[in-house]
């Protein structure tokens, strides 16, 4: 006897189709899953068994085989023990094979018989949208944002056999959870002095562009961070998608289903090259750099990093994916983010100030190199964030508030959509010559400085997509005259000592 049932599997953050096949026949009792299951799927046997007992249910003394289809993809979790179970309950005749059809399962069950939620609902219910899907009842309102064709939930194994036994209508939906209220976003009207730095966050936010500020321990380097995110407009239905199935299937909670606002993520200096691009074993789980897609990642302390874990965004930060090959397979993830990176002049953190600082000029120089200088080329935008002056601090007067810079930053992102992509940053170098022409004079401080090697190729596109942005938000029309130029250089090239020469690419 045979009966199957449809689930999916989680591999990356995309969900994969898998077709359980329940076969029992007469032999010494034994149950046993093929088709590449890892160690949490191989334990459903005992799982399984355990619920459909605790349910009340039959369990024949009989030699059981499951199979899981393909048999080339790897399974992994636990979200299959819903699927092997009805599976296993229709070819033992406690429920009609064919309530199983038009349908897909996907829940982890406890041994008491509950249905339990899973990791990366998002994306699993999303590769099943062409079915019906049964879920947990606490993943309703999260399965909702991927846009089924039915979502049906159930609290348990027995209440799920008497529904497909036609002994009972499918329960009511959770009540939607009440939603929490909005996160206050710091506002930039706190910032106290700073007109440097708030341009360049501005200018960041206007037109996504990676920024690092450089500067004394106090001066405010993070607290301007933390209020970019803020003025970043909210994001569109695909690209919260896009959010969405990254951080369902990075198990991130999800209390109002899609992610509207951009996320902000801030990960410690010590964290691995696993856990900033992405990786591990067996399961191969996105980095930050995949968490923060579509908002801002932000690495505070830069020169405290591993020099090798910062390399490894290079190519994250020009393609916007992530590839992580194993050898039993490979994953993609997007990483499309804002960079916005903070670190101190030196290890002491004084270097500047008057007898102040404690390092030697070599420890300075080494502190510095901990940056290649391919990565720093990758920043459109390097200031310098001195501290601000005691009257500046005592008087407590901030600049304008997120909600004034906001606006403009949302009227540039405007323009920049007009072009046909969501930001500056991504026009490619046709599109420049098309949107963002040069004056003449413009077109020869360029030249002047490419011939010095104070530009690389890759920094003169970006030079040409920041003085846009500047002509965005001060409402201008291009071309590109020598203000709006000779600003974009200064945001570019005021830090100095992390000047990066045209043969560094």
């Amino acid at each position: 006897m045979l009966a199957t049932a449809t689930a999916a599997t989680l591999v990356g953050v995309d969900g994969h189709v898998v077709t359980v096949e329940v076969h029992v026949t007469d032999g010494l009792p034994s149950f046993t899953i093929v088709g590449l299951p890892d160690a949490a799927c191989r334990e459903a046997r005992d799982r399984v068994r355990s619920a459909v007992l605790s349910s009340g249910l039959e369990w024949p003394q009989r030699r059981v085989t499951v199979n899981l289809a393909p048999s080339g993809l790897r399974k992994g979790g636990a979200g299959l023990d819903l699927a092997i179970a009805v599976a296993y309950l229709a070819v033992t005749d406690q429920v009609p094979i064919d309530s199983l059809d038009g349908k897909a399962f996907v829940g982890e069950l406890g041994l008491d018989g509950a249905i339990r939620a899973v990791v990366g609902v998002v994306p699993l219910v999303d590769a099943l949208r062409d079915r019906a899907v049964v879920i947990a009842h606490e993943s309703h309102h999260v399965a909702l944002a991927a846009n089924p064709r039915e979502v049906c939930t159930a609290q348990n194994l027995r209440q799920l056999a008497a529904v497909l036994g036609g002994r009972s209508s499918w329960p009511d939906p959770p009540p939607d959870p009440r939603r929490p209220r909005p996160v206050a976003v710091p506002d930039l009207a706190d910032v106290v002095g700073q007109p440097l730095a708030r341009r360049a966050i501005e200018v960041a936010a206007a037109g996504g562009h990676h920024l690092l500020m450089l500067g004394p321990p106090g001066a405010g380097k993070t607290m301007l961070a933390r209020r970019l995110v803020g003025l970043l407009p909210e994001l569109s239905s695909e690209r919260a998608m896009e959010a969405t199935r990254v951080q369902s299937a990075a198990g991130l909670p999800l209390p109002t289903g899609l992610a509207t606002r951009p996320l902000l993520r801030s990960p410690h200096h010590t964290a691995t090259m696993a856990a900033l691009i992405g990786g591990g074993s067996p399961a191969v789980r996105p980095g930050e750099v995949s968490l923060a897609h579509r908002g801002v990642l932000f690495l505070d302390e830069l020169g405290e990093f591993a020099p090798s874990v910062l390399d490894a965004m290079r190519q994250p930060l020009e393609e916007g994916l992530v590839r992580v090959s194993r050898a039993a397979g490979s994953c993609e993830f997007p990483a499309r983010f804002l960079l916005v990176a903070a670190m101190n002049p030196c290890p002491c953190g004084q270097a500047g100030r008057p007898n102040a600082c404690r390092c030697s000029d070599y420890v300075r120089q080494r502190y510095l190199r901990r940056l290649s200088g391919p990565l720093l080329d990758r920043f459109d935008l390097r200031v310098q964030v001195p501290r601000p002056e005691p009257d500046q601090l005592l008087d407590g007067t901030g600049g304008e508030s997120t909600e004034t810079v906001g606006a403009r930053v949302a009227a540039a992102r405007d323009r920049a959509a007009a072009r046909g992509v969501e930001s500056n940053a991504e026009l490619s170098g046709l599109q420049l010559e098309r949107h963002a022409p040069l004056t003449a004079s413009s077109r020869d401080e360029l030249r002047k400085r490419l011939r010095q090697g104070l530009l690389s190729g890759r920094g003169l596109k970006r030079v040409r997509c920041v003085a846009l942005t500047l002509c965005d938000l001060a409402g201008d029309e291009p071309p590109i005259d020598a203000e709006c130029l000779n600003e974009a250089l200064t945001l570019r090239a005021s830090v100095g000592n992390l000047h990066v020469p045209a043969a560094a690419r």
